[in-house]
């Protein structure tokens, strides 16, 4: 349990340095944004408390809210993707079940179930991110254009690094 809990700690801080050093410099023509501290919120274990869940997302978000001089707009999409981890793995239940002390990994449940899941889960953050953003509807087309194309981008890294770097 404490390895596990300290392997978290450090991927916290991994994934945080990353973003805030690399990714926040990251733009194409202001469209493109990628977020790939959410990869967190997505790798961590079934059996996670829910408290716990809206906690770390409260870290997480709070971290790169501050990093990017932006505090409540990265703090309240990355616990609402917390907040709505637990309602989308009810809904896409794999058929065995979940073992409750595995990685919620493609390699687990196979790579159908994990595209469902992680796509669900960052397209979630990143709309409540971008409307929480922008805060207005006059530029609808505009946001929708900027959730698409970060979204796409996202989810190619935090694929990427399931591939390579997480480890069942």
């Amino acid at each position: 349990m404490i390895k596990d809990l300290l392997k978290y700690a450090v991927w916290f801080i991994v994934l945080v340095i990353f973003q805030l050093l690399i990714l926040n410099n990251i733009q194409f023509s202001g469209y493109v944004n990628p977020y790939m501290y959410i990869l967190l919120i997505l790798i961590l274990p079934y059996n996670t408390p829910n408290w716990a869940l809206l906690i770390i997302g409260f870290l997480l978000g709070l971290s790169i809210g501050i990093g990017n001089n932006t505090l409540g707009i990265n703090t309240s999409a990355t616990v609402f993707m917390a907040f709505a981890r637990p309602i989308v793995l009810e809904i896409i239940s794999a058929r065995e079940g979940y073992d409750t002390e595995k990685q919620l990994h493609f390699s687990n449940y196979g790579i159908k179930w994990y595209l469902q899941y992680s796509l669900s889960l960052i397209l979630a953050h990143h709309l409540f991110l971008f409307f929480i953003e922008v805060f207005t509807f006059s530029n609808f087309f505009y946001t929708i254009w900027r959730i698409l194309l970060s979204f796409i981008f996202t989810s190619i890294l935090i694929l990427i690094s399931q591939l390579f770097f997480i480890r069942k």
